[in-house]
């Protein structure tokens, strides 16, 4: 071999041992993940505590938000395992910590589809009724997946633009001032600005509960709503929040 093409081959090998790894591909799924962005939020003045998501898929708020009130919130997502919803209410019922909920629902978990459905991509946050939280993002969650805790919230999402839509979801909650659904929904609309959901919109869904805390006798639904399928969901989403303000301040007269 001429010396000119050993010393081609040499630059050669040299590039290929200093390019990046790259993250082994994804086995295909069987159906898609629930990609999705989610805030909740708890607010100590009036009690109330809540959730609010959006994805781009259709009737995110099905398979994503549970709540009781005097027990808690939890949302489930990502390779999600929807199970995690009642399970975890089940435990906060009981008096358990979300941390400890966090750690017996996911362990518990028998992953009964790991090659194409892994509890390690699963994601989920718990809040308590009175605002403690805790948060699983699974290291296979499509990327870019990861939540952030902020006071008296978390934000949680997967197969988002970065970072930045979580972080930017806790700032916008931590300031925005009125009533629940308001910080609620900010949040959202931080988190679609800052990139939210890379594959786009397609629906978002709220909800909040309180003990007696509904516009009707013994309601503890404070807010319930869902935009099912819609370009702009979470712009439909203020419109009803702001509609549902217009009702509660109607009926306190």
């Amino acid at each position: 071999m001429r010396p000119t093409r050993v010393f081609l081959l040499f630059l050669a090998v040299a590039a290929v041992r200093h390019l990046p790894a790259q993250a082994p591909a994804q086995a295909a799924l069987p159906w898609p993940p629930v990609a999705t962005f989610s805030i909740l939020g708890y607010d100590p003045a009036t009690g109330e505590v809540g959730a609010a998501v959006q994805s781009r898929v259709f009737s995110v708020g099905n398979g994503v938000l549970w709540g009781e009130a005097g027990v808690g919130v939890v949302a489930t997502q990502a390779i999600v395992d929807v199970s995690y919803g009642p399970q975890a209410m089940a435990l906060l019922r009981q008096g358990v910590k979300p941390a400890d909920v966090v750690k017996r629902v996911w362990e518990g978990d028998p992953d009964p589809q790991p090659q194409n459905w892994t509890k390690q991509g699963r994601q989920f946050s718990v809040m308590s009724a009175t605002g403690e939280v805790a948060t699983y993002t699974g290291p296979k969650a499509s990327v870019w997946a990861g939540h952030k805790i902020g006071k008296f919230c978390s934000a949680q999402g997967n197969i988002l633009a970065g970072e930045a839509v979580v972080n930017d979801m806790v700032a916008a909650f931590e300031r925005t001032e009125g009533h629940l659904s308001l910080r609620l929904q900010a949040a959202l609309e931080a988190g679609q600005a800052a990139g939210g959901d890379t594959r786009g919109m397609q629906s978002a869904a709220m909800l909040i509960v309180k003990k007696d805390g509904g516009v009707w006798l013994h309601n503890d639904v404070v807010l319930r709503l869902q935009v099912d399928d819609n370009p702009e969901p979470i712009k439909e989403l203020r419109r009803l929040v702001e509609k549902a303000a217009d009702q509660r301040n109607r009926m306190r007269r």
